[in-house]
């Protein structure tokens, strides 16, 4: 039976095959489809909503089986009860259907909350609440000899791990985060479906905040936009700060003609407050900072309305769809990095990137993303094989360097297939064989998400 081809590929463009399509109706049919695989030494890789960047969910041959009827969806007080196939969009308007908020809000909505699980996703509102893990109370895990078990917070893992180093970025989703002690559900967290699958969820849900202060703020350039970084970083209640440069605001021009022409840089925040008081005083402490930075007070834009806020959120994930769209269209696969690193190196990692790429790719590139927490994508968009090679090698060279500044090489969206090789730039070899060892013990065989994380 010929396999519908939106399973052999991802939003990135990355491309793969498979010999069958498996959509189990229940946990119990994925649990044996498991077991069956193991019995004919059959590799499956897990297909979540398609929206990943890094191959995660292609397989390359054997079985691909999709989440997308774990559909139970359960919204009570302050937790939330979610199947892997449920998408984010889904539980987003669940809970704010009940009063409440579930922090992590990645740019694709129809990405599904085991994708997220699986590569410990974040997303703007990272900046004030972190990522994935940090909301995630319970699971429970499929495991390829087709045992289901359910992981609570807390539950130590019962073999012997080791301490590998830590990034000292604020986000980091490069391989296994090993250290004596932790438990079962962190180390399901951000594992890229290569130890067991994640087929439910339980979920913390916060208070929805009502009062909000959302602004796009237009610069002359950089330097003006990293001195407003560094001076709102401490703003009481911010939950948001992106950032994007010229170039990423050239190639949103064509949809959004009302973008200032003279605009070199922006930074999109957002604020939460508790009251109508602390709205007023804060409109003006907000006229101050942006007078201080230097911002085109005149032609930035400020949010009277939630369709305000929408229309803000558009444009922020208009940039990466844009940037597909260019890719695909020029018939290329997207490169991108997810390079991140500590607070206190932020310009200078972004010196590095637009000094690097305006030299080999003036016109041809694009920098974007959560300045808040130091994790800005480059984006590279080649026209010609020679311009696609060379981006290859300055991303490589990019990610050595976020490494020497004491970064990661992924920070939300994982390393997957077309990214492993990365993996060998932040951790050394006896690093990397700990993390196989977990692998081996819980996937023998090495069969589940085969080529994900790991080369080879």
């Amino acid at each position: 039976m010929e396999i519908d081809p939106s399973y052999l590929e991802d939003a990135s463009g990355f491309r793969g095959f498979a010999e069958k399509l498996l959509i189990p109706e229940s946990e119990a049919e994925l649990a044996g489809v498991l077991a069956e695989a193991v019995r004919c030494l059959i590799p499956v890789t897990i297909a979540g909503g398609g929206t990943g960047v890094t191959g995660g969910r292609v397989p390359q041959g054997g079985w691909v089986i999709s989440t997308g009827r774990l559909r139970r969806l359960e919204v009570c007080g302050d937790r939330a009860v979610a199947g892997a196939g449920v998408l984010l969009k889904d539980l987003h308007s669940a809970a704010q259907a009940a009063g409440r908020l579930y922090a992590p809000d990645p740019t694709e909505t129809w990405a599904t909350v085991g994708g997220t699980i699986a590569t410990n996703a974040s997303g703007a509102r990272s900046f004030r609440y972190g990522s994935t893990r940090r909301h995630v109370l319970a699971l429970r895990a499929a495991f390829m000899d087709g045992a289901v078990r359910e992981f609570v917070r807390g539950e130590p893992i019962d073999f012997p791990l080791p301490s590998l180093p830590q990034s000292a970025a604020a986000k980091n989703t490069a391989g296994f985060p090993l250290r004596p002690g932790m438990d079962w559900v962190d180390l399901f967290i951000g594992s890229e479906g290569t130890l067991a699958v994640v087929t439910e969820a339980k979920l913390r849900l916060l208070p929805r905040v009502n009062r909000l202060l959302t602004g796009v703020v237009f610069f002359p350039g950089d330097g003006h936009a990293l001195d407003a970084v560094d001076a709102w970083r401490g703003v009481d209640g911010l939950r948001m700060l992106e950032y994007m440069d010229g170039a990423s605001l050239d190639l949103l021009r064509p949809r959004y003609e009302d973008l200032p022409r003279s605009a070199g840089a922006c930074l999109l925040y957002e604020q939460e407050l508790d009251s109508q008081e602390q709205e007023s005083a804060e409109v003006e402490r907000w006229l101050h900072r942006l007078e201080a930075a230097g911002a085109d007070l005149e032609g930035s834009w400020y949010a009277g309305s939630d369709a305000d806020r929408e229309r803000f959120r558009r444009l922020r994930h208009a940039l990466p769809e844009t940037v597909n769209e260019t890719v695909r269209r020029n018939g290329f696969s997207k490169l991108g990095s997810d390079y991140a690193v500590p607070i206190g190196r932020n310009r200078e990692m972004l010196s590095l990137y637009h000094g690097r790429l305006q030299r080999e790719f003036a016109g041809r590139y694009v920098v974007f993303g959560h300045i808040g927490d130091a994790h800005v994508h480059v984006n590279i968009l080649p026209s010609t094989e020679d311009q696609f090679r060379r981006g290859k090698e300055l991303l490589w060279d990019l990610a050595r360097e976020a490494v020497r500044l004491g970064g990661t090489v992924s920070a939300e969206h994982g390393l997957g297939k077309s990214k492993a090789e990365l993996l060998k730039l932040q951790y050394t070899q006896a690093q990397i064989e700990a993390m196989k060892q977990v692998k081996r013990r819980l996937d023998p065989h090495w069969l589940l998400g085969r080529g994900n994380v790991f080369t080879g």
